[in-house]
């Protein structure tokens, strides 16, 4: 990346929204405000025909998942950085494959006035709406403002549990839940009957843990969910760190899931010395009730 393009950003991030965090020893993705925002960014040189290539990580697209989050694209000369919100592109990065090095070949055509975003076998789309930073401010406001309904413990599992099964995955939900699943909000899916044989070690923890998406044909767990909503965040905090001692690959994140007023609570758990230690902190996102609500209704609501 541009050695001036870049800290240039970050500087005017931290001087409007506080603390930024780099996630998963990346140079690209980055967490505004404790948690307030997600952000992939990403740079190019502009080439002969005022156009940036740029490849997306479908490893990285996945840590934005149901987060307030954005794709920056950046590139030398530009007036203002351009934040594309995730959740509208989401859905459409399903639709398509990405390349066999595992990323997106996106190229952004920086027009005056037409600025185009392009996704091979997606299509053309308009970015002119996404310029400055009135998007991220918009976008954080929403995420603090919304109104959601007061869910249970297992309302909040049924939510998960129907986005998991929209993204293709095998669910695991601790078989002492599945009777109280709120059926009345989304189609039945069926879990699976057990845990994958090859963590018989930590068998019993993950059998446990409330929400778990799994590798359809396979052994691999994908993301693990604890809902904290009144039982100790530590608790669900330990759980993951016992899996991910003994399994420290292919999960792809550990997510605690509660309610906003405890986002402090959770900055404050996962940064203990034992997490920073295990690497768990660097893997484990806060995802609150208002994210899971409005993930659910992009993603699997309408099905």
């Amino acid at each position: 990346m541009a050695n001036h393009e870049k800290p240039k950003l970050l500087a005017e991030l931290k001087a409007r929204y506080g603390s930024i965090r780099k996630l998963d020893a990346s140079q690209s993705l980055f967490e505004l405000g404790d948690g307030a925002m997600r952000l992939y960014l990403r740079y190019s040189k502009l080439h002969k025909r005022n156009e940036a290539f740029y490849g997306l990580r479908s490893e990285d697209l996945q840590k934005l998942e149901g987060m307030p989050a954005v794709i920056c694209f950046l590139w030398d000369g530009q007036v203002e950085p351009l934040f594309v919100p995730f959740s509208e592109y989401e859905e459409v990065f399903k639709t398509c494959s990405p390349a066999k090095d595992g990323q997106y070949k996106v190229m952004v055509y920086p027009e005056k006035g037409e600025t185009e975003i392009y996704i091979p076998k997606a299509g053309r789309f308009n970015g002119e709406s996404y310029y400055g930073y009135q998007v991220l401010d918009g976008l954080i406001d929403d995420a603090r403002l919304k109104n959601i309904p007061d869910f249970t413990h297992s309302q909040i599992q049924t939510l998960i549990g129907a986005v998991g099964v929209s993204k293709g995955y095998d669910i695991w939900i601790p078989q002492k839940d599945r009777f109280s699943l709120d059926w009345s909000l989304t189609k039945t899916f069926k879990c699976r009957r057990d845990i994958p044989a090859s963590f018989e070690s930590v068998r019993g923890i993950l059998q446990e843990v409330d929400v778990v998406w799994i590798q359809p044909g396979s052994s691999e767990l994908k993301v693990l969910f604890e809902v904290e909503h009144s039982t100790p965040i530590y608790s669900g905090l330990l759980r993951f760190n016992d899996v991910h001692l003994v399994a420290p690959k292919g999960i792809s994140r550990f997510t605690i899931v509660s309610n906003d007023v405890r986002r402090s609570l959770f900055v404050r758990q996962i940064n203990r010395p034992t997490f920073r230690t295990s690497g768990l902190s660097e893997l484990c996102t806060f995802l609150e009730y208002a994210n899971v609500y409005g993930w659910f209704n992009r993603v699997a609501g309408k099905q």
